[in-house]
């Protein structure tokens, strides 16, 4: 039996398993970092502890702090989520010699699905399908190198221990086959433990299909549905949603049989996930097998009425499965939104800070799991989702409908998140009519310079701007242009007023000249032979807008005493190349005096487990260099010092590495 549960993870999964664990009568009890010591999972928990500082190194990821932690509260069990040490095959042998249950499949089935490479051959003895590709032990680069020309670009670099994009390169041309291997090989030692790789023929216009399995420890496994994760951003999943309109139940249960003898080729128990890619021509190719719960697990739940965690439980203190494959009938749609906190607009920028507001609207057929609320800090070392927003609908157009209308009405302030993103897709007429693929973002470019909602009216801006020049905070804007600097609803506004008697001047969007007036909670604004009113309720740092029936949120920038130009022309000093958020410098590849062309490599930054190239903005000579590998630097903090000649008045440039 499990009496006192130890969830050795964070965020929004410490809180699902916390609450599956206590309707089952079982005492969840967690651990924190010294960067959580505040967070929304603890109080959930029966009792917490630490375990160390921020980084996970040296908290989540230290194993023997964590058994520590579950001697002293006196844990009988442990379930590791999903990440950190939850695919860790150490991990869960060290939870077994402990004397403890390990909430999860055996160390060996962890171990042998662990190594794509391994599971790509032993999936294959069992008939199922893979991807031709290179997954010899020659680790070489030379040979790797020989391999990816033989095989024709383009070509996938995948880490053979780990999964979520990490490690992950296309190469479409050879020439840079040797600087993305050396990326993907950093990315996954620092992720996982282990450099080694293997190269796959890269299908260009796959879908993504995987499957749900349940097995018992009595020789029952099951698949409960598939679950299609086309929609993906630097091969991470955005969207997900069950069951697929690719699958009829023909080839359902072709896959799902699949995905079954996947499991069964390394005798595997409790909850998993087994991962193919669909090709155009309906061929299907075994991907991964996810040994542990998945992020987009809730979609299953809503569809098939199963508790996933539950399930996981159970299987952990022995019982049988309660129902059979015939039982297994997929009911309505289910549609998850995942709701992360960085910039599609910058190349997906991870955004750092405190948040304001975090408000989804409750309604029939909405679930929200949830690590944050307001107040919450996201740091610079965990993932940067915030939360996963789904719903279920009779069908999918009931199941988009709904997701268009949360997304419509939910709000995030204090950092920048995907929302603008998630709502274009779910407006987009090709996700509509189910015609996805991995490329589905690839090829819509426009969607990535959606700052902020998209859908913020110009007479809604007006009514910010007119409530911030109206409010207390205005006393001192008189005589000189002063930039206003607000987000409405995600998006930026700036523009630059001066006052002439009632009226203000203006330069930018807001046009050349407006007047404002309260009347109670009123803002009235006039410009030209327009006059907009809303109700508009202020704080400390922002407010809320009710116009044409609408809500929405804004917050001040720069407050008026403070000059906002000074700190853009630090960041964007003559050839200056400043850091574009805070993370950790894991290489610096210039040095002074290096000839550097436009868009050349000048520094790797790791932020939020993600590497990030930092690119020059032009052509020039390197002066200085600032950092040092393992630095842990500052949004804006100065990276390289680029001469003329060059033109610098952009931001550095920042991609994917």
């Amino acid at each position: 039996m499990i009496h006192r549960l130890l969830i050795a993870n964070r965020g929004e999964i410490a809180v699902r398993v916390a609450r599956g664990a206590r309707e089952l009568g079982i005492s969840p009890v967690g651990v924190y970092s010294d960067a959580d010591e505040h967070a929304l999972f603890r109080s959930v928990m029966d009792e917490s502890v630490r375990i160390g500082p921020a980084s996970a190194v040296e908290s989540y990821l230290a194993a023997d702090r964590i058994l520590a932690a579950a001697r002293t509260l006196g844990a009988d069990a442990v379930h590791p989520g999903y990440g950190f040490l939850s695919e860790r095959a150490h991990f869960a042998q060290a939870v077994v010699d402990a004397g403890l249950i390990f909430v999860g499949p055996t160390p060996s089935a962890i171990a042998a699905m662990g190594s794509k490479i391994d599971a790509k051959r032993r999936v294959r003895e069992f008939g199922v399908p893979v991807i031709p590709g290179y997954e010899g032990d020659d680790q070489s680069p030379d040979r790797l190198r020989r391999e990816a020309e033989a095989m024709g670009m383009p070509v996938l670099i995948k880490a053979s221990a780990g999964g979520g994009g990490r490690g992950m390169r296309i190469v479409h041309d050879i020439a840079a086959f040797g600087e993305a291997l050396n990326a993907a090989k950093r990315e996954s030692l620092a992720a996982f433990g282990d450099d080694s790789v293997l190269l796959e023929r890269y299908l260009r216009r796959p879908r993504h299909i995987e499957f749900q399995i349940l097995a018992d420890s009595w020789g029952t496994t099951l698949y409960i549905g598939e679950r299609e994760c086309s929609i993906q951003r630097r091969h991470q999943k955005v969207l997900e949603e069950a069951p697929s309109v690719a699958l009829d139940p023909a080839l359902r249960a072709t896959m799902g049989e699949a995905a079954v003898a996947a499991a069964r080729s390394v005798a595997y128990e409790n909850a998993g996930t087994v991962e193919f890619m669909l090709d155009e021509d309906g061929q299907f190719y075994f991907l991964e097998m996810n040994a542990r719960l998945q992020v987009e697990h809730p979609v299953t739940e809503l569809v098939y009425g199963i508790d996933l965690v539950q399930q996981q439980l159970r299987i952990a203190r022995g019982e049988q499965l309660r129902f059979a494959q015939s039982d297994l009938v997929p009911r309505g749609w289910a549609i998850e939104a995942r709701l992360n906190a960085e910039d599609p607009a910058r190349g997906y920028l991870p955004s750092t800070g405190t948040i304001g507001r975090f408000e989804v609207p409750a309604a029939p057929g909405v679930r929200v799991d949830s690590g944050v609320h307001d107040g919450s800090e996201i740091s610079i070392y965990y993932d940067s989702m915030i939360a996963k927003i789904i719903v279920w609908g009779t069908d999918r157009a009931a199941a988009i409908a709904r997701l268009a209308s949360t997304l419509r009405d939910t709000r995030v302030t204090g950092v920048k998140t995907n929302l603008p993103l998630l709502r274009a897709i779910v407006a987009d007429d090709a996700y509509r009519s189910g015609d996805t693929s991995t490329r589905f973002l690839d090829d819509r470019d426009a969607f990535l310079t959606l700052d902020g909602a998209g859908d913020v009216p110009l007479d809604v801006k007006f009514l910010a701007a007119g409530a911030l020049v109206a409010s207390d905070r205005a006393w001192r804007m008189a005589g000189v242009g002063v930039p206003i600097d607000l987000v409405v609803d995600g998006t930026a506004l700036r523009a630059s007023v001066e006052r002439r008697g009632r009226e203000w001047l203006s330069e930018g969007e807001l046009g050349p000249r407006f007047s404002v007036e309260t009347r109670g909670n009123d803002v009235v604004v006039v410009t030209g032979n327009r006059t907009i009113v809303g109700d508009v309720r202020l704080d400390a740092d922002g407010g809320r807008i009710v116009h044409n029936g609408r809500t929405y949120l804004f917050v001040f920038g720069a407050p008026p005493d403070a000059d906002p130009r000074h700190h853009a022309a630090a960041a964007s000093a003559p050839g200056t190349v400043a850091s574009p958020m805070p993370g950790r410098i894991v290489s610096v590849d210039v040095a002074p005096g290096d000839v550097v062309e436009a868009r050349e490599l000048l520094v790797v930054l790791e932020a939020m487990k993600m590497e990030h190239r930092i690119e020059a903005p032009a052509a020039g000579t390197v002066e200085s260099v600032h950092v040092k590998p393992g630095d842990l630097v500052g949004g804006d903090a100065a990276l390289v010092t680029i001469g003329t000649p060059a033109s610098f008045g952009s931001p550095a440039r920042e991609t994917v590495a």
